[in-house]
């Protein structure tokens, strides 16, 4: 089965927020729900955000690093917000392994958001159910 991914090297990764901007561009669906980081970027951000970067220093002084870490869904191999949808509308796609959401199934429950232990879910408040990173696909 092939499985699709998307690579950030944390060696390059200089925490610029490019890809979150990006991201919320391609995703212009309106206010989502609330963002699983606390205060993100010092204000009160509305919209959709799948992709957030945690910056942690890592080390102890003098001797420390800044680390830069991308955060969006995984796509996992075995999801586990996939089981507990009870509509079936959460699934792993078979020919690429991306994991998506079917917006006419869902329910807005947020039992997949429960279930993801990366917080790569988010409730959509206008149209009443649960976004997620799609690849761009």
């Amino acid at each position: 089965m092939t499985q699709l991914a998307l690579v950030i090297d944390l060696n390059v990764c200089v925490g610029c927020h490019a890809c979150v901007t990006s991201c919320k561009e391609w995703n212009t669906s309106g206010v989502a729900g609330y963002l699983s980081d606390d205060n993100p970027y010092g204000a009160d951000p509305t919209g959709t955000f799948f992709n957030r970067v945690q910056t942690f220093e890592v080390g102890e002084y003098p001797n420390t690093e800044t680390v830069h870490f991308p955060k969006s869904c995984l796509h996992c191999e075995d999801p586990p917000c996939v089981p507990v949808c009870p509509t079936g509308a959460s699934y792993k796609r078979p020919e690429d392994g991306i994991v998506l959401v079917d917006y006419d199934k869902c329910i807005g429950c947020k039992y997949c958001s429960w279930a993801c232990p990366y917080g790569a879910r988010e409730i959509d408040e206008h149209q009443k159910v649960m976004k997620k990173c799609t690849l761009c696909v």
